[in-house]
């Protein structure tokens, strides 16, 4: 396959576990070593590949976790595994659905498909080392029902998923190292802090795209993110992560319109 779209394509319907992690890897190294075409191709209807379990519900049906018992640690574990699979479709999906920005952009986002994988694999040996693995827990579509709100417009894409959706996970990562680290458990704390790093430069991506669509658009990058977000944000949300969200992008304007409309 030497169509860059189409292996992104092919990358994204996968719904064998194993086997979509192997083809993310090779892919990315394609992209990345310039190997393929970049030509624009009609794709078939998009719908990401996944496994058989997770079972998927409402979000308000998952149980709270509690890191007392092994179960619940092993069931939050696997909740930042299943958001890491989703980030792989969503780097995927990106690529293949926006056939018309610059060959850079397609590079970025498959170093980030490639890491989100790797993350996820961190992830997944984590949740065997105690016994458990990926679709063990129920868990929801959120994320990628987010990703299909936003699929006819680049600019909404690049605000909602890599800096508000995203972006939340600087803000809440720091404390479960925390919890973690207050339970001993030094190999999570271990990933998570990979994770953490990894997902500051992801975002930071994301930011750097968002503001390239917007001076194409000849449209103020902070009002037009700020009025997004007030149609967008999460709620209900804690205190935000400044000095993460600062190196990944957000302007003070724009982290303080955040904390202005919580």
């Amino acid at each position: 396959m030497n169509n860059l779209f189409e292996l992104a394509y092919d990358c994204l319907v996968e719904s064998r576990l194993e086997i979509k992690l192997e083809k993310t890897v090779t892919a990315a190294n394609c992209i990345l070593g310039e190997t393929v075409g970049t030509s624009a191709v009609i794709l078939p209807v998009i719908v990401p590949g996944r496994p058989p379990q997770p079972e998927l519900i409402a979000p308000q049906r998952l149980p709270a976790r509690k890191l007392s018992s092994l179960e619940g640690r092993a069931a939050m574990i696997h909740s930042f595994a299943h958001i890491e699979f989703n980030a792989v479709n969503l780097a995927w999906d990106i690529i293949c659905r926006f056939q018309s920005m610059p060959s850079q952009f397609y590079r970025d986002w498959a170093q980030v498909a490639a890491e989100e994988a790797s993350h996820f694999n961190l992830l997944q040996q984590r949740l065997q080392a105690l016994g458990f693995a990926y679709g063990d827990f129920p868990a929801h579509n959120g994320l990628w029902q987010m990703a299909e709100d936003t699929a006819h417009d680049i600019l909404l894409r690049l605000a909602v998923v890599p800096r508000i959706l995203e972006a939340r996970g600087l803000d809440v990562t720091p404390d479960l190292i925390n919890r973690f680290n207050e339970i001993g458990d030094m190999e999570t704390v271990s990933v998570l802090e990979t994770i953490y790093q990894d997902e500051i430069g992801h975002v930071k991506i994301g930011s750097h795209w968002f503001n390239h669509v917007c001076r194409e658009r000849k449209v103020k990058p902070e009002q037009t993110f700020r009025d997004i977000f007030r149609d967008y944000a999460p709620r209900g949300t804690s205190r935000i992560n400044r000095e993460a969200r600062s190196r990944a992008g957000f302007s003070l304007t724009e982290l303080d319109a955040i904390c202005n409309q919580r």
